[in-house]
């Protein structure tokens, strides 16, 4: 039996489904961010970045991302992919740059 979740339709109208036998690796299916994951890429980003100000944390709602700070400013947003890489996504708003 599969469970479709109709709040993720796609484009053509139909929804994302998924087999409840299939062990849940994420919210939608993709993989889960662990708390050892986070803490390893919030020494990687302190590292890079030479400042240890930024931290990483879990997303309240989703678990196949993390979030990345500058103390209590929100800086973008990490999503794992399915072969366990990371991309850094930070949007960058024009009012900002003044």
């Amino acid at each position: 039996m599969n469970r479709c979740l109709p709040s993720k339709p796609f484009a053509s109208g139909g929804a994302l489904c998924q087999n409840p036998a299939t062990p849940q690796r994420g919210l939608y299916g993709e993989n889960a961010v662990t708390s050892e994951e986070i803490g390893k890429l919030q020494a990687y980003f302190r590292r890079v970045f030479g400042n240890d100000l930024l931290q990483v944390r879990a997303r309240p709602k989703k678990d196949d991302s993390c979030e990345v700070y500058k103390e209590d400013e929100f800086l973008g947003v990490i999503y794992k992919d399915e072969d366990d890489d990371y991309n850094f996504s930070m949007a960058i708003l024009d009012v900002d740059l003044d």
